[in-house]
């Protein structure tokens, strides 16, 4: 087996703290970034990283999930400290522009950091997601209310202990579109082995509600000033916040291409090698123009 066919470990010193990852692919070629979801890891883009061995791929986990270290006790989990993350990464490595692929809340956080960052990014691949999350204006002291109670009680909160493996692949199946196979990928790298049993490594903060969120009017002003080519592979089955953001958002982008494949909201996990056609031409096509 060839050394670029090989899963390895990546971890980069972000602010004093790990940002852990895996990398696959051509160390010499075009850098391509993956960026997954809330609560997944590194690990839900594995099943795509074999058919895009031409470039040098790098999938990180996000602080608080996988491998990466947690915030600090005083610190929470806002959605633009996600972007300052992302910009503090590519200041550390003196990354220039690159090819971002990003899931979920992955790709929220992507289409945000190519709004405010454009000469960091040459091409955005966007999987089940488009525009950021929204909440009315009129909703905005109700939702400082619900988000710092969210912190309160989570706090209180002791995570929950799986007898096995199984229990836990079993547990995030119920709950998600997943495969048992795909589940496991996930729970594999988010989860470890203690004497009372697996526990889970992500951050309990992560599931704390938001105290606040863009407007309507903000996040489509984030899209509007996206002038980067976007390209949205969603799931016949996925998200139902992406069709209807598609009728919102949609419009919004200057360069924007679509494609709907079979399958749920970890599509890119389901149809890895039809997924990976489509970056591939998708990435060659920007880099022609």
């Amino acid at each position: 087996m060839a050394a670029s066919d090989v899963f390895k470990p990546v971890e980069f010193d972000v602010n004093g703290r790990k940002i852990s990852g895996i990398s696959y692919g051509d160390e010499q070629g075009p850098l391509l970034l993956c960026l997954h979801g809330w609560l997944d890891n590194a690990a839900s883009f594995q099943p795509l990283m074999p058919y895009l061995s031409n470039y040098h791929v790098i999938a990180i986990d996000w602080p608080g999930h996988g491998l990466s270290d947690h915030r600090g006790a005083d610190a929470h989990y806002h959605f633009l400290d996600w972007v300052y993350d992302l910009i503090s990464l590519f200041r550390s490595q003196q990354w220039q522009a690159i090819d971002i692929i990003g899931h979920s809340m992955g790709g929220m956080v992507a289409s945000a950091f190519a709004a405010a960052f454009p000469e960091h990014v040459k091409s955005l691949t966007l999987i089940d997601c488009i525009g950021v999350l929204t909440s009315d204006a009129a909703t905005t002291t109700k939702q400082l209310r619900k988000g710092l109670l969210s912190r309160l009680t989570r706090d209180n909160k002791a995570k929950k202990y799986h007898t096995s493996l199984n229990s836990a692949v079993a547990a995030r199946v119920l709950v998600s579109d997943l495969s048992t196979d795909n589940a496991t990928l996930i729970v594999e790298r988010g989860i470890e082995q203690t004497k009372a049993g697996f526990i889970w490594r992500a951050d309990i903060r992560l599931r704390s509600t938001s105290p606040y969120r863009f407007t309507l009017a903000q996040a489509e002003q984030l899209v509007t000033d996206i002038n980067t080519p976007v390209q949205l592979l969603y799931g016949s089955k996925g998200m139902e916040m992406v069709t209807k953001g598609l009728k919102c958002f949609g419009p919004l982008f200057k360069n924007l291409q679509l494609h709907e494949l079979s399958g749920g909201h970890h599509v890119h996990m389901e149809q890895a090698k039809q997924a990976a056609k489509l970056i591939n031409t998708f990435i060659h096509q920007q880099a022609k123009q």
